[in-house]
């Protein structure tokens, strides 16, 4: 009789422990899930962003004559192989020396095409910016599940670890650098 209670009691605690795993499996791909949404929302915003720079490329140099601006290695942009972090900074670059020439030439500041292209960058970037926040909110989520016991553990063995946010700073390292605009 006592093996019975025994055995039963050791099938309570499997089940238990069953329990737990799946219930924190299942946290742990939910978050996964989500980071890899947003992160498929960022690269599809970031390559409308891309092809809609490249339009405003064309309409610079098909406006402005003996054009001077140089937007170097903007075509070739998408062969070089950046993180999405690193493409939306680049980007953001390419966006500056835009706002710059269109400040600069009448032309093109007054131009209704312009105005098209402005309205729907500030959209994709709208968009951007609420993908990164909802990627950061799941890699937070991510990060403490992979850290805190007893589902640091089930990361380690479906190989799930802890992720930078989109800003691609690392809180747990020395390096400062990281933190610089």
């Amino acid at each position: 009789m006592e093996l019975v209670y025994a055995l039963l009691i050791i099938l309570i605690i499997a089940c238990l422990l069953a329990i737990v795993y799946v219930f924190y499996y299942n946290k742990l791909q939910e978050a996964k899930l989500k980071v890899n949404e947003a992160e498929s929302i960022i690269d599809e915003n970031l390559r409308k962003k891309y092809d809609t720079i490249i339009d405003i490329k064309n309409l610079i140099d098909n406006t402005i004559k003996n054009n001077k601006i140089n937007f170097k290695d903007l075509n070739n942009l998408k062969e070089l192989n950046l993180s999405n972090f690193d493409l939306d900074r680049k980007l953001d670059e390419y966006m500056n020396l835009i706002n710059t020439v269109s400040e600069d030439h009448k032309k093109i500041n007054d131009s209704k095409e312009m105005d098209e292209f402005l309205s729907e960058i500030k959209r994709i970037d709208e968009k951007i910016t609420s993908a990164k926040s909802f990627y950061n909110n799941y890699i937070t989520e991510s990060n403490l599940l992979a850290k805190k016991f007893p589902s640091n553990i089930i990361a380690r063995i479906h190989g799930i670890n802890v992720k930078p946010f989109f800003d691609n700073k690392n809180m747990e390292d020395e390096d400062i650098n990281d933190f610089k605009l």
